[in-house]
């Protein structure tokens, strides 16, 4: 199992840069591939990005593709997601996520760990 911890989340206006972390414990960091996500108040929660065991491999949502950057320090056991140019529509809490697979993938339910959150608000 993994432990992990999100944090970095805050108040940005619109067009504003905001960098995430995750900060992981437990079995090794670097055989998980990592995911961020994110739930907006009433809707569902959606991929965003998400990184492979060596970073090597990154995908991307297309509401984010462009803007968004994630990585990872495998000797720091930290995941990060890199938030330019945000918008009103990037508000939400972003989940930091984890699975025991090569490579990311888009589905919530194959992803076992989980973080608590951090809120991303983003004014207008």
């Amino acid at each position: 199992q993994v432990n992990v911890v999100e944090s970095g989340g805050g108040l940005v206006q619109a067009g504003g840069s905001l960098r995430l972390s995750c900060a992981a414990s437990g079995r090794t960091f670097s055989n998980y591939a990592m995911a961020w996500f994110r739930q907006a108040p009433g809707k569902e929660r959606e991929f965003v990005a998400g990184i492979s065991w060596t970073g090597e491999n990154t995908l991307y949502s297309d509401s984010v593709k462009g803007r968004f950057t994630v990585s990872r320090d495998n000797a720091k056991n930290t995941l990060y997601l890199q938030m330019n140019s945000l918008k009103p529509e990037d508000t939400a809490i972003y989940y930091c996520a984890g699975h025991k697979y090569y490579s990311p993938t888009w589905d919530t339910h194959e992803y076992p760990y989980w973080g608590q959150g951090t809120q991303v608000t983003v004014s207008s």
